[in-house]
């Protein structure tokens, strides 16, 4: 006697055409495979030894998995519903950065700077395609050599604008033709730090300095400095179409994001960093009354540090006077925020943020203060004229450095993220995948052989999985990010000095193609199901933003999962679904994005 759920689940029919009896004899091997399987030993654990359940061991949960393989293959097979690997995009679009296109901001009436700022409000609907690699796109090297030499064909930069780059953080040489090598800033460094605290040149931490945003930081020398000193520098700089700082910087594996000052805050929260660098970075910053330098100091955490360094050359004198009537401008903004000057010279001059919280109110002629709750959730909104986070709970000087967040007051969060840390990396091998090839001359490749650096939490919640790395001491850096419609943990992040913006996963984020070897998310695939986002655009725009070989965790509920992995086939990402926990709903996805050039 047939079992009666049997005959409900797949009910027995008349024959038909070979295809349907191979999908009815497939499910049936897989719910072999799946009981035999809580038995016996199998060949990809003991070529992965995580601590990560693969298989189900619970008849339900067998059940369940023969049901949605089953419901898979009968949609892919189809003929009407079919779901087809979506294609390839021009070549005009291998540096396509969204909500960045000048000519269509300019029709919809933006100007006076406004053209070239973030519009993803008049981005237009286009075809779905795939964004493919350059035509000579090489994996880039390891960290941390691929810090200071990478590949020339990764980076869209022209001769003109290679032999014309002439800051002082723009300073490059050609080793050989398909390769860019970057110098050391240690010098200015030491000039800097020498500024700040006389005597302890070396030493910018004594100084309570932990973390830096760089203003058009060139190439990213500067924070590639800091980096190697354990310094947070998080690079912020225009869109550009070629020779762009932000791409460059994130190819040597640094962190950058596109960002400019010209009509919107900045997506961070006030009392953020403790300084805030600008070499020849072109801010005008007596523009519009002092309000960019307001932005700076909403920035800024107490008793932080701006740093102003444009190199004069001595023939060129009319440069000379426009510094020196700059300067006069900037000394009465400085003093209406209560900014102290702290060092001035030929090239570099510092300003110090006040301690006390109190200042504006005490001092006449000083800009007012924002209303309390104005810059709650600081995501792009209109530039103020305002002095914010003087009632903050954060307002903390940087010097009090016991006063800060320790990874301590977030420990059951960091026992979990640990935790999931060790079975994240053990997971990242392509002998996941069993078709997956192997490189032509290489050993069976185990973690790290995927060379992650830049990774991306797309729902950072407090950063744990962030401090999980850092207390792994993995050569990785963090980008947090805080969906703006979840609840503001980022001043939680950036307190621990990790690096986080706020960001809106319905819209493209603010990177260039091929900038990220790792994208995790935990929970935001059901996030945005209740904002009504497409899913689908948002695997697009991960796939936009990977890495060829680069890898994709997402933890969601099965629902969630399901839909993300049928998804992922059209999008040519080699996918398996893990189990982490029996009896629960959560499912992992992980995935590979093959390096595809055609």
């Amino acid at each position: 006697m047939r079992n009666p759920w049997f005959n409900k689940l797949y009910p027995i029919v008349c024959p038909r055409p070979p295809f349907s009896w191979f999908l009815l004899c497939f499910v049936c091997v897989l719910a072999l495979i799946a009981i035999l399987g809580s038995t016996s030993s199998n060949a990809f654990d003991s070529l992965t030894s995580i601590s990560v359940p693969i298989r189900f061991t619970n008849y339900r949960r067998q059940k369940e998995q023969v049901a949605v393989d089953y419901l898979e293959l009968k949609t892919l097979s189809s003929g009407a519903g079919r779901l087809e690997e979506l294609g390839l995009c021009g070549k005009e679009k291998e540096n396509y950065v969204p909500c960045y296109n000048v000519t269509a901001n300019l029709l919809a009436g933006f100007k006076d700077g406004e053209e070239f700022d973030r519009h993803c409000e008049v981005e237009r609907q286009e075809e779905q395609c795939l964004i493919r690699p350059p035509k000579d796109y090489k994996i880039p090297l390891r960290w941390p050599h691929g810090r200071d030499v990478i590949w020339s064909g990764n980076v869209k930069i022209t001769k003109d604008q290679f032999l014309s780059s002439g800051s002082m953080t723009k300073r490059l040489m050609l080793l050989e033709e398909n390769q860019i090598a970057f110098q050391s800033v240690e010098s200015y460094y030491s000039h800097i730090a020498d500024l700040i605290t006389p005597g302890n040149e070396s030493e910018f931490s004594r100084a309570g300095v932990r973390n830096v945003l760089d203003i058009n930081c060139g190439f990213g020398s500067f924070g590639a400095h800091l980096l190697s000193l354990n310094l947070m520098a998080v690079c912020i700089a225009a869109y550009e179409a070629t020779g762009s700082q932000v791409q460059l910087a994130l190819e040597r594996g640094l962190p950058a994001v596109i960002g400019n000052f010209i009509s919107r805050q900045l997506p961070f929260p006030p009392l953020s960093f403790d300084m805030v660098h600008c070499a020849q970075c072109g801010i005008i910053w007596d523009k519009k009354d002092g309000m960019f330098l307001i932005e700076v100091d909403r920035l800024l955490k107490p008793g932080g540090y701006f740093v102003l360094t444009s190199p004069a050359r001595p023939h060129e004198s009319s440069l000379n006077k426009k510094k020196g009537s700059l300067l006069i401008a900037l000394k009465e903004f400085t003093e209406n925020i209560c900014w102290e000057p702290l060092a001035q010279g030929d090239e570099t001059s510092i300003w110090q943020k006040t301690e006390h919280a109190d200042c504006a109110s005490r001092k006449q002629n000083a800009a007012p203060l924002c209303k309390e709750g104005d810059d709650a959730q600081s995501y792009y909104q209109p530039l103020v004229s305002c002095i914010s986070g003087t009632t903050s709970k954060r307002w903390i000087p940087i010097q009090h450095r016991s006063s800060r967040v320790q990874a301590d007051d977030f420990n059951e969060n960091l026992q979990f993220w640990r935790s999931a840390l060790k079975n994240y990396w053990s997971l990242l091998t392509p002998l996941i995948f069993s078709d997956h090839p192997k490189r032509p001359g290489d050993e069976d490749p185990l973690p790290p052989f995927n060379m992650i650096r830049n990774v991306m939490d797309m729902n950072a919640h407090y950063g744990g999985l962030n401090a999980a790395f850092q207390e792994e001491k993995k050569l990785v850096w963090v980008m947090n990010v805080v969906p703006v419609k979840a609840r503001n943990t980022l001043p939680l992040i950036v307190d621990q000095r990790f690096a986080g913006v706020l960001h809106d996963w319905c819209e493209p984020f603010p990177t260039y193609p091929q900038t990220y070897d790792m994208l995790h998310a935990n929970g935001l695939l059901s996030h945005l199901s209740s904002e009504s986002c497409s899913m689908m655009d948002l695997m697009l725009e991960m796939d936009r933003i990977l890495r060829s070989e680069g890898w994709v965790v997402l933890s969601d509920n099965l629902g969630a999962i399901e839909m993300a992995r049928m998804l992922a086939t059209q999008i040519r990402w080699e996918a398996r679904v893990i189990d982490p926990h029996n009896g629960s709903d959560q499912r992992l996805l992980v995935c590979q994005k093959p390096f595809v050039k055609k």
